[in-house]
Order: structure tokens, then sequence, then C-alpha cells
């Protein structure tokens, strides 16, 4: 008896600790898209399509509010300028000036490359989905100039409506994003993004500088690079709408 207690003992030592690491990752990776979002946010971008036989840019110029809501409008060059995104909830729309045409994009799009570039719609929209349907946790920790950094694995949950196998994160324990790491379903990386130049930008520390990349691929590439940036600003009320995509003046 007093060896079937004391072994019952100890596996709840042994299990307790590792369902407390389970659930470790999930108020990290929280933090990090609150800190990445603010209440609101609203930013100027400046993106760089780079292929070994062109480079092309674009700026933009974004709003986001809460977890969900997302709108963005591209500024130049005047050919692309006025086409713009909507992400509301789950659902996105996106705009065509030039056809004065509206189309929503069926969940399967999330993933597709937005404008010919390696960040997929969902990326740009900065979706809640990374903290809704993943189950986080800390594979390491370390210390890098006086902060905690931590490697995060991300596993989808059963039947979530994603196209990854796994995440990669690697977070500070300030809230800023260092990198993230896309697998398919059988463990392979596709594509991965990391963060650099982290600035003062909007009150606060923020990578000035991402870059979006498939694995493998040197000359081919999409570097993100922030302008301007304003957190917690107050924001028009019908600003996340279908008839804000289609008539606000950028």
């Amino acid at each position: 008896m007093k060896y079937r207690m004391l072994c019952c003992l100890v596996s709840m030592i042994v299990l307790f600790p590792l369902s407390v690491c389970a659930e470790d990752g999930a108020p990290i990776v929280e933090k990090a898209f609150e800190y990445m979002r603010g209440e609101t946010s609203v930013a100027v971008v400046e993106m760089t399509i780079q292929r070994p036989d062109f480079t092309r840019t674009m700026v933009m110029k974004s709003w986001t509010k809460g977890k969900t809501d997302a709108l963005f409008f591209i500024e130049s060059p005047p050919r692309d300028a006025g086409n713009g995104t909507l992400k509301k909830g789950r659902d996105m729309w996106i705009f065509n000036p030039k056809v004065n045409r509206t189309i929503k994009l069926p969940p399967s799009m999330m993933s597709q490359a937005w404008m010919g570039s390696d960040f997929s719609n969902d990326d740009l929209s900065k979706t809640d989905s990374l903290v809704e349907d993943f189950t986080h946790t800390i594979s390491n920790v370390r210390e890098e100039n006086g902060l905690k950094i931590y490697d995060l694995a991300s596993i989808p949950h059963e039947g979530a409506a994603v196209v990854w196998g796994k995440l990669e994160l690697t977070i500070r324990e300030d809230g800023v994003l260092l990198r993230e790491a896309f697998f398919d379903e059988d463990n392979q990386l596709v594509k991965e993004m990391i963060t650099r130049e982290i600035a003062n930008l909007g009150g606060r520390l923020f990578p000035r500088v991402w870059i979006m990349k498939k694995a493998g691929e040197t000359e081919r590439f999409t570097q993100i690079t922030y302008k301007e940036l304003a957190f917690d600003e107050a924001l028009p009320p019908n600003l996340f709408s279908l008839s804000s995509l289609k008539t606000k003046r950028r």
C-alpha cells in the first residue's frame, strides 16, 4: 500500500510540472499579440518584394482594433493605390478600385500570398488565430541583454481551421516578437519571419523591420519597414466596414 501511494505521489509530482509547462506558453503569446496591436494601431509601412530579377516596393497605411479588426490600403505606387483589404472577425474582403469591386475571401485563401509577396493575407491582418487556434508550450528559455527570451512550439487545436501543422515562436519577455516559423503537417519548414531593428515606435519598443522568406531562399524575400506607428488612438466608429473599404480616402 505504501509503495502504491508513493508511486502515485511520484507520478503527480512528475506530471504536474508538465501540465503547468503546457499552459505557460499561452500568456506569453497573448501578451505579444496584444503588444503588437495595442487596443488600436495606425501604421504606415513600406513593403519591398525582392526577387532575383526585380524589386517591387509599395507603401501601405493600416489600422487595427482589438484582436480581429484590420484595414489597410496601398498608397503607392500609383498603379496599385487604393487597393484595400478589410479583416473583421474571421472574415476578410479585398477591394480593387480599378473595377470598383469588393470580393469576400473564403477561409482557404487566407493563407494565399498578398499582392505577390511572401506575406499571406492572414499574416498582414495579424489575425487572432495565433492566440485562439493553437496550444503553446515553452521549449526553451534563455537570456540576452538582461531580458528573457522564450522559444515556443505552437500546435493547432484539433479541428482548427488553420493550414499549418506547427509554428515556432521566439518572443522576448517584454512582448517583442523576434521570430515566427511556419511548418506543414509533415513538420517541414515552409517559411520563416524574423524581426530586426527594435526601436522606440509609437511609445514602445517595436521591431522596425520584418522579413518573411520561404525555407531555403536567399534571394527571394519580402521586407516590411515601419515608417510611422501609433497605438491606442481613437478611431472612427465605422472605420472597419465594407463602406470604409470602398470609399475611405487614403
